[in-house]
C-alpha cells in the first residue's frame, strides 16, 4: 500500500547546506574514521540523524480484534446498501495494521458488495488506483482469450433508472369540446413552431396548466416564446419530442439548451432524456470538466456520474488538473449527492488518499479532507476525517488547527490521536505536558508500542531507552526504537552494537528507513563496499528513493560511493553472487544483481533473479515490478514467455501461466520453461497422481543449460516432490547433489528426509549446519526445533522469535505447551502478546478455542468474528464460529 511520506515533494534546489561530497572524498583516507580522534560525537550525531516518528494518517483503534468483531457483527445483520462502507471501515482497520493483502481484500468486498452504481464507481476506481503498474497482467490475459474487465467503464445510464411519473393530468383538457384547439404557435421572435398542444402539455405540470389550464394561453393559438431562453432549433426538436418520445440526432450545445429549459419547465421525460444523451457524449477528461458543470447546475445525474466516472478512471493523474480539484473541492452537500449519492464518504476518502500520496501538504489534500469530515455520517467516519486532517494540519505546522482537530479525534474515540496532541504540546514547548499525557493513556488502557514509543519523545536517558525497550517488546515492527537505540550507540563509538541493533530489524523488516540509517553508518566507518550494498539495496526497492529527509536522491549517494569501489568485472559479479546467494544473503545478492544491471550484461534474466529475491524478502510490489522488466528485456521470444508465465502465475492466473510455459517450450526446451511448467502444475494440482509429471518436467530442466544456482533449486524442488511420494532414497540424492553445487537451502529437504526415516539426530544436526551457513536464519531454526526436545525447542523457538518476531508458529508452540500445562491465563496472554500487532488468522483462532475451553464463550465469539474477517473462508473457523455463536448468552 502506498505510504503517507513528506519526502516526496521534496527538490534537487533544496541540496542547500548538504554535500555528499563532503563525506565522499573521491581520494580514500580523506574522511578520517569513527574512531579516529578527530571524530567527535557530535558530528557524528549531525551526522546520522533518527526523525521522529510521524503521526500517521491512519485508524488505530487500541483493540482493533474488538473492532473487527463489531464490524463482522454488523456485516451479518445490516441492510445490503450498507456492506460497503463497513467494508471501508475494516479497510481502514488493516490498513493501520500494515497488512496490506487484506486492505485490498476489504475493497475489493466493498465493490462486490456495492449497492449502487456510485459506490461500485468508486471502489472500482480505488482497485484501479491501488493496482497502478499492472496494466501488462490485463494486456497478458485479453491475448490469453480471457478479458479481464471488472474494473473497466460502467454503463452509467443501464444503473441509474429514473422514476419518472408523468401524471394523467398533464394530458387531461379541462375545457369544453368546442373549446379545443388542436395545435399551438409558439412564436421567438419572428419564427413560429406549430406544436400538438396536448403533447406539448403533456411534457409537464406547468404546460399542462399554461395550455389547459385557466391561463389566457388556453384560449390562444399563438404564444410569444421569445424570452424563455430556447432557439427556434430547441423548440423544434422538444415539439419532436412531445409527439416521439425520444432525442434523435442532436449537438451537444443544443442538448444543454433544451436541459436548462427542460430543468426550468419540469419537463422530467425530456429532462431525463438529454441526460442521458450527453451522459453518452462523455469521452474524456475535457467532456467531463464542461458538463460537470451543467450537471450539476441542472440536477442531472446521469450526465453528473459519467463525468465523475472519467475523472476518477484518470486518477492520479486527473489531480493534477486544477479545474478537476475545483470540481471536488466546492461540491457542496447537495452537489455531492448529485455527484455520487449516499458514497460521498467513500468517494473523498479516495480522493483524500491520492491527494496525499500525491503531496500531503497541498491545498488540495485539505479541501479533500475537509469535504470527507463534511460527509461523515458515523462517529466512526468522523474520529478517521477528523485524525487524518489533524496529521495534513500538522504537517504544514497549522498547529492550533491540528489541535482541535485532533481533541475532536480523541473525543470521537480515536486513542491514537492524543499522539497528536502530545507532539504539539512538545512543540509549543509543554513537554512534561506531552509526558503526563501519555502516561495517563499507558495507565488507563492496555498498553501497546506506539505509546511506549511516543512517550519515549518526551523524556531522556534511561527513561527513554526503557520506553523503546518496551515499545519493541510490545511491537517489534515499530522501526524507530531501533534506529534511535542504533544511532545512539554509534554516538557513543560502540560500532558493533550499533550495527547489531540495526540489523536485529532488517533481519525481518526490509525498511528503506533502516538501510537509509545502516547506510550512514558504513559511510562514517569508511566501509564503502558495505554502503554501496545497502544504497543498491534502496535502489532496487525504490528507484526514485530519497535520502537525508529527502534532501538528496539516492542515485546520487550511489554515484558518489561508487567512486570508492573497484569495479567487478562480470565473472567477479557472478562469483559474488555465487557466494551471497548460497549463504542467504539476500540482501547482498539484489546488491550485486543491481551492479551487474549497470553493465553490459543480459539483462532479462538479471530481473528475473531479482525479482526471486525480493519475492523472498516480502517486496512483492518490488518483484512484480522487476518481472516486467525481466519481460521488457528479454532477449528472446521463448524468454519473454517464460517471464509473462511468471507473471500471470504471480497474480493466480494459474492456468494462463500454465499456457505460458508450454509455448515457451513448444519454441525451445529451456530450463525456466519446464521449471515453470513444473512450479505450477505441483503448486495448482490437487490431483497426486501429477508428480510423476512433475518428475519428469524438472529431469527435463535439469537437463538443459543452466547455471549452478537455479540448478539447484530445481534439484530442492525434485527432492520435494520425491518426499511426498514417499521416495525418500531418491530425495536424499537430490538434496544432497544440490548441496554439492551449493544450494544450501537443500539442508532443510536432507533434514526432512533424515526425520522421516527416524534419524531425528541426524537430522537436528543437520539443521544446524544450515544455521551456520545462512545469514538469515530465522526460519532454519524454526524448522530444527521439529527434531529437537522440548527444551531445545522452547530455546529454538525464543531464538526465532527475536530473529523475526513476526513468524507466528513460535508463540503458537509456547501458548500450546502452556495450555498443557494448565495455565490458561498465561497461553491466552502469550498469543495476545503477536496478536497486538499481528492480524494472523492461526493465532486468533487459537486464542478463541482457548477462550471456549475456559468458558469465555464473548471472548471466543469476539476472536472468531475478527479471524473471520482475516479470512472469511476458513473452514474450520467458520465450524468454530458456529459452535461458539450456538453458545452465546
Amino acid at each position: 500500500m502506498r505510504t503517507f511520506s513528506p519526502s516526496d515533494s521534496c527538490k534537487e534546489s533544496q541540496l542547500n547546506g548538504f554535500n555528499p561530497q563532503s563525506w565522499l572524498q573521491v581520494e580514500r583516507g580523506k574522511l578520517s574514521k569513527l574512531s579516529s580522534h578527530n571524530s567527535s560525537s557530535s558530528s557524528i550525531e549531525s551526522f546520522i540523524k533518527v526523525p521522529e516518528p510521524r503521526i500517521l494518517p491512519n485508524y488505530k483503534p487500541v483493540d482493533y480484534v474488538e473492532v473487527l468483531a463489531q464490524i463482522h457483527e454488523e456485516l451479518e445483520l445490516c441492510p445490503l446498501q450498507e456492506r460497503s462502507s463497513l467494508y471501508l471501515l475494516q479497510f481502514q482497520v488493516f490498513r493501520g495494521l500494515g497488512e496490506a493483502k487484506l486492505m485490498r481484500r476489504s475493497l475489493r468486498k466493498a465493490w462486490q458488495k456495492a449497492g449502487t452504481v456510485h459506490e461500485k464507481l468508486v471502489f472500482g476506481a480505488w482497485l484501479k488506483y491501488e493496482k497502478q503498474g499492472e496494466e501488462l497482467i490485463a494486456d497478458l490475459l485479453i491475448n490469453c482469450d480471457k478479458c479481464l474487465q471488472e474494473f473497466g467503464p460502467i454503463d452509467i445510464a443501464s444503473h441509474l433508472q429514473t422514476d419518472i411519473n408523468v401524471a394523467g393530468s398533464h394530458e387531461t383538457v379541462s375545457m369544453s369540446g368546442d373549446q379545443v384547439l388542436r395545435n399551438v404557435v409558439f412564436r421567438i421572435h419572428e419564427e413560429k413552431i406549430e406544436c400538438d398542444r396536448q403533447k406539448f402539455a403533456a411534457l409537464s405540470a406547468p404546460f399542462s396548466a399554461m395550455l389547459n389550464g385557466s391561463f389566457m394561453e388556453s384560449l390562444c393559438e399563438d404564444i410569444d416564446f421569445s424570452e424563455n431562453n430556447i432557439s427556434p432549433s430547441g423548440l423544434r426538436i422538444i415539439s419532436d419530442f412531445s409527439v416521439t418520445g425520444s432525442l434523435n440526432e442532436v449537438t451537444p450545445n443544443l442538448l444543454l439548451e433544451i436541459l436548462i429549459f427542460a430543468n426550468k419547465f419540469c419537463c422530467e421525460r425530456l429532462k431525463d432524456a438529454c441526460d442521458r444523451k450527453l451522459a453518452s457524449l462523455v469521452a474524456s477528461r475535457e467532456d467531463a470538466v464542461e458538463l460537470m458543470g451543467y450537471a450539476i447546475e441542472e440536477n442531472s445525474p446521469v450526465l453528473a456520474v459519467s463525468c465523475l466516472q472519467v475523472f476518477l478512471r484518470e486518477l492520479p493523474d486527473c489531480l493534477n488538473d486544477e479545474r478537476v480539484v475545483e470540481i471536488f473541492s466546492h461540491a457542496n452537500r447537495q452537489h455531492r449527492s448529485i455527484m455520487v449519492g449516499l458514497a460521498s464518504f467513500s468517494l473523498y476518502c479516495l480522493l483524500s488518499e491520492v491527494a496525499m500520496n500525491l503531496d500531503p501538504r497541498s491545498d488540495k489534500t485539505v479541501c479533500f479532507l475537509e469535504r470527507l469530515l463534511e460527509s461523515a455520517e458515523t462517529d466512526r467516519q468522523r474520529l478517521l476525517a477528523f485524525h487524518q486532517l489533524g496529521c495534513v494540519r500538522l504537517l504544514r505546522k497549522e498547529y492550533d488547527e491540528a489541535e482541535h482537530l485532533f481533541e475532536a479525534a480523541v473525543n470521537a474515540g480515536h486513542i491514537y490521536s492524543i499522539a497528536g496532541l502530545a507532539r504539539l504540546g512538545y512543540i509549543k514547548g509543554h513537554k512534561l505536558w506531552a509526558y503526563e499525557k501519555l502516561n495517563s493513556v499507558i495507565s488507563s488502557v492496555t498498553p501497546l508500542g506506539w505509546m511506549y514509543q511516543e512517550r519515549s519523545l518526551y523524556c531522556e536517558g534511561d527513561k527513554r531507552w526503557e520506553d523503546l525497550e518496551k515499545a519493541t517488546a510490545l511491537d517489534p515492527t515499530l522501526s524507530y526504537p531501533y534506529m534511535y537505540r542504533a544511532s545512539s550507540l554509534m554516538t557513543k563509538q560502540n560500532v558493533e552494537a550499533a550495527l547489531a541493533e540495526i540489523n536485529r530489524i532488517l533481519g525481518f523488516k526490509l525498511a528503506l528507513e533502516c538501510l537509509e540509517l545502516r547506510f550512514c553508518f558504513f559511510l562514517a566507518l569508511e566501509d564503502y563496499q558495505a554502503a554501496l550494498c545497502d544504497v543498491q539495496a534502496i535502489l532496487t526497492l525504490s528507484p526514485d528513493y530519497r535520502m537525508f529527509e529527502g534532501r538528496v536522491a539516492a542515485s546520487q549517494l550511489h554515484m558518489l560511493v561508487r567512486e570508492h569501489i573497484d569495479n567487478w568485472t562480470i565473472a567477479d559479479c557472478w562469483l559474488q553472487l555465487y557466494d551471497r546467494w548460497s549463504s542467504v544473503d539476500d540482501i547482498g545478492s539484489l546488491s550485486v544483481i543491481y551492479q551487474m544491471l549497470e553493465s553490459d550484461a543480459p539483462k532479462g534474466v538479471l530481473y528475473f533473479r531479482q525479482s526471486l529475491l525480493l519475492l523472498r524478502l516480502n517486496c512483492p510490489e518490488a518483484a512484480m515490478r522487476s518481472l516486467q522488466l525481466a519481460r521488457q528485456h528479454a532477449s528472446s521470444d521463448h524468454e519473454r514467455l517464460v517471464y509473462e508465465g511468471w507473471i500471470l502465475y504471480d497474480t493466480s492466473h494459474c492456468e494462463e501461466g500454465l499456457r505460458k510455459a508450454e509455448e515457451s517450450i513448444q519454441m525451445k526446451r529451456s530450463f525456466e520453461a519446464f521449471f515453470l511448467k513444473a512450479y505450477a502444475l505441483a503448486d495448482s494440482s490437487q490431483d497426486s497422481s501429477c508428480s510423476s509429471t512433475v518428475v519428469s518436467l524438472l529431469e527435463d530442466a535439469l537437463k538443459c543449460p543452466s547455471d549452478r544456482l537455479r540448478k539447484g533449486q530445481a534439484l530442492n524442488n525434485l527432492g520435494s516432490v520425491y518426499v511426498d511420494c514417499g521416495q525418500l532414497d531418491l530425495a536424499a540424492d537430490c538434496y544432497s547433489n544440490a548441496l554439492k553445487i551449493r544450494h544450501t537451502r537443500a539442508h532443510q529437504g536432507l533434514a526432512r528426509v533424515h526425520f522421516l526415516k527416524n534419524n531425528k539426530t541426524t537430522a537436528y544436526e543437520e539443521m544446524t549446519k544450515l544455521i551456520k551457513k545462512a545469514r538469515n536464519n530465522a526460519s532454519a531454526y524454526e524448522k530444527r526445533s521439529e527434531y529437537c526436545d522440548r527444551e531445545l525447542t522452547r530455546a529454538d523457538l525464543e531464538m526465532v522469535t527475536q530473529l523475526d518476531p513476526l513468524r507466528v508458529y513460535p508463540y503458537r508452540y509456547r501458548a500450546a505447551v502452556l495450555m498443557d500445562s494448565h495455565k490458561e491465563n498465561e497461553a491466552i496472554a502469550e498469543l495476545s502478546r503477536a496478536i497486538a500487532f499481528k492480524a494472523d488468522l492461526h493465532l486468533l483462532h487459537l486464542r478463541a478455542a482457548f477462550h471456549e475451553h475456559t468458558g469465555d464463550v464473548l471472548g471466543a465469539l469476539r476472536d472468531c468474528r475478527a479471524a473471520l474477517s482475516v479470512d472469511p473462508n476458513d473452514q474450520e473457523m467458520l465450524e468454530l464460529h458456529s459452535r461458539v455463536y450456538s453458545h452465546e448468552p
